[in-house]
């Protein structure tokens, strides 16, 4: 099976503050997080759909940045995001 991946993915434990107007704020545990993107761990079904974008932000680094990210695949325990 061919990798089509562009960066390199790095196990990677932490909390992420995910937001998006349909569900509000949640926080969430990242499972792994690549240049290009993000795995977040969750439980409930947010309501988005492929395509669409969210907001997040660590909540592990005082004042980081709210990043928007583009919801690419979506599987029982989480969702994959990538940064817009």
């Amino acid at each position: 099976m061919h990798e089509k991946r562009q960066f390199i993915r790095t196990e990677f434990n932490g909390n992420v503050k995910l937001m998006h107007e349909r569900f509000g704020e949640l926080e969430v545990e990242m499972r792994d997080l690549s240049d290009g993107g993000i795995f977040l761990f969750v439980a409930q079904d947010l309501g988005v759909a492929i395509g669409e974008n969210v907001m997040l932000q660590s909540l592990d680094i005082e004042e980081a940045p709210v990043l928007t990210a583009e919801v690419v695949r979506i599987e029982a325990n989480g969702i994959a995001l990538k940064f817009v």
